[in-house]
């Protein structure tokens, strides 16, 4: 694997951090979560559901990794996790400012016996700022949800940002994991949520770079796009995604309205947009004589992107009909989403279960201790 022989150390919790250190362990790192005594990550008591060992928040953001219980309170422990510190190739961390750095494990002081050492620290605003760094602060403060929604801001309905952050974070680590081989030398790693939030939003954050002004809530609607919205049919909403004005002239003519796509108030995405109520509207009369599945059929097979509106498991059974494999086994717990990426030469092929609360404390303490020898 593209990792073999790294060693990750990973002082987070919750989400960020620890779904970062799951790519990272997919791709063959030694991932080694330190959790605190008692109770492990916060994510652990994160439930329902429960799994036989813990819930399934925790262990969608924990598979493949060993666990070990260090108490950073407790002079001897912190000896044993500065241990860790010194050998480890990479360390991922969430802790507040100021916390690590009096515990000797900032990355200035990691690094003067560590100058190997690729350090990413994954925070809420950025490191100086004293605010806490949850998901949905900053879903709700970054602008997010104000293009959620439609009468009410609406976060999105997972962890969308600390997600991104999480494949920030991965591409950073690549990065100066690469650019080690290069120079010899380490680098500190800084992912924020907010910045990862500003970085994902794409069109609407060049709306507002361009226009000065910010983009509001359209619901299912696209801002520069029409039709590309769910739109009422004769039993449910049909999600319709017109990319261009060929699409659109052939959804004209299945819906037995070709007129629609010469009328000079649709015959561009320009003059779509401008015209949109005039447009939905026109739409949903002839959608409405059919299902949502006859009329999805039809436009998929003259080649209009169209489908129904489906949930999770919709989504699961779509991807095993395509052939995608979309789970893989993890010993005594559910299965998992497999690694999202295909590899020609060097595939995903090994995936353990999450760990249990210090189920490797042992074997790792010993190997810490013949280190300090």
């Amino acid at each position: 694997m593209p990792l073999d022989g790294v060693v990750v150390a990973d002082f987070s919790r919750v989400l960020a951090g620890p779904l970062a250190c799951v790519n990272l362990a997919d791709l063959g790192a030694t991932v080694i979560k330190v959790e605190r005594p008692g109770s492990g990550d916060d994510t652990r008591g994160w439930g329902p559901p429960w799994t036989a060992h813990s819930s399934s928040y925790f262990e969608c953001a924990n598979r493949s990794k060993q666990s070990v219980v260090l108490d950073l309170g407790d002079p001897d422990d912190l000896v044993l996790a500065r241990e860790l510190a010194q050998r480890a190739d990479v360390l991922v961390e969430n802790f507040r400012s100021g916390a690590l750095q009096r515990r000797g494990l900032d990355y200035e002081s990691v690094r003067v016996g560590n100058p190997g050492i690729v350090y990413c620290s994954v925070s809420g605003f950025g490191g100086d700022a004293d605010l806490p760094g949850y998901d949905f602060l900053v879903q709700a403060m970054g602008g997010l949800m104000s293009v959620t929604g439609t009468d009410e801001p609406a976060k999105v309905g997972v962890a969308l940002v600390d997600v991104l952050a999480a494949k920030d974070a991965t591409i950073g680590i690549l990065a100066a994991l690469r650019a080690r081989e290069q120079t010899g030398r380490g680098q500190r790693v800084e992912v924020n949520l907010l910045s990862s939030l500003l970085g994902s939003m794409a069109n609407q954050a060049s709306s507002y770079l361009t226009t000065g002004r910010a983009p509001q809530r359209m619901g299912n609607a696209h801002p520069s796009i029409a039709p590309y919205e769910t739109l009422r049919c004769k039993d449910d909403v049909l999600a319709l995604a017109c990319g261009n004005d060929g699409q659109f002239r052939k959804l004209a003519e299945v819906l037995g309205a070709p007129e629609l796509a010469d009328d000079e108030r649709f015959a561009t995405n320009a003059e779509r947009v401008r015209n949109r109520p005039e447009l939905r509207a026109a739409l949903e009369r002839q959608l409405g004589t059919d299902t949502v599945a006859a009329w999805a059929a039809r436009l998929t097979e003259v080649g209009v992107p169209a489908g129904a509106v489906g949930d999770l498991a919709d989504g699961f059974k779509l991807a095993e009909s395509l052939g995608l494999a979309p789970t893989v086994p993890v010993g005594d717990s559910p299965p998992q989403v497999r690694h999202p990426i295909g590899y020609s030469e060097t595939p995903v092929a090994r995936y353990t279960a999450p760990p249990r609360l210090g189920q490797h404390s042992d074997e790792i303490r010993r190997w810490l201790a013949e280190e300090k020898k």
